[in-house]
């Protein structure tokens, strides 16, 4: 194990190259040397593995500008929307960063991320490119929260499985009522299309908050559940499309 602790930078790299994303972390406990290694998320280890699963179309589009280094690319990559967890008038685009509604009339339809969350601090961005249509929310929902209904409604937050923030409004929604104004500002300007807005979950505190233009607008909800939570949206308006960029970790301040 000392010589293979000692084997040169280049060497390390072939081998890592050629491990899963489990076995990376495994070999990051084995000594200093190759934690040292790891843990400069832009290595040609990280960028290899970053190629491998993120899309050329996904790297070279703005998706992912936010998101400084390939480990953390990756990392968003396992955190995109779940195709098996959405609607079936959902679908979600090649490269997983964004999903697409298809134009179905009388209908409300959601999608959830690959991911839910129950311990720590996390962080993600999402936006809308298209019209919002009536009805268009951000939030958090659990695995028995509904992703279809009919009509036009807040399927985000219309059950005691989800809450969400409709942009349309500006109304907090939980167990299908409104929570009141958000953000709690005189005048608080609407949504506007691509427009990114942070998500931010707090699980020890069991609050939820957003983030626009990198303006705090305060806790949104508290006494989220100890239960796995998964970033989530709902829309009604036909071909429009919402991406979501995982991006860690709150920066506090």
């Amino acid at each position: 194990m000392a010589a293979a602790a000692n084997l040169p930078p280049q060497i390390l790299e072939s081998i890592f190259s050629y491990l899963n994303i489990s076995d990376l972390r495994t070999c990051s406990l084995v000594c200093k040397k190759w934690y040292k290694f790891l843990n400069d998320e832009n290595n040609d280890v990280w960028r290899f593995h970053c190629i491998r699963k993120v899309t050329e179309q996904v790297l070279k589009s703005d998706i992912l500008k936010n998101v400084p280094t390939y480990k953390a690319k990756l990392r968003a990559f396992f955190h995109n929307w779940n195709l098996n967890d959405c609607s079936k008038n959902i679908v979600v685009k090649s490269g997983g960063f964004t999903v697409h509604r298809n134009p179905v009339a009388q209908s409300t339809d959601g999608a959830r991320g690959k991911i839910g969350f129950k311990t720590g601090r996390h962080c993600w961005e999402v936006w809308w490119e298209g019209p919002l249509g009536t009805v268009a929310v951000i939030g958090l929902a659990t695995k028995k929260a509904s992703l279809h209904n009919i009509g036009y409604v807040s399927l985000l937050g219309g059950d005691d499985q989800s809450w969400g923030w409709n942009l349309v409004d500006n109304h907090l929604i939980h167990n299908g009522d409104s929570q009141g104004n958000y953000p709690t500002l005189n005048n608080a300007p609407t949504y506007q299309v691509g427009e990114r807005i942070r998500v931010i979950l707090d699980c020890e505190d069991n609050t939820l908050a957003f983030e626009k233009n990198y303006e705090f607008l305060g806790v949104a909800f508290r006494g989220l559940p100890d239960t796995p939570l998964y970033p989530s949206v709902s829309a009604v308006y036909g071909n429009t499309e919402i991406s979501m960029v995982y991006l860690g970790p709150p920066l506090d301040g």
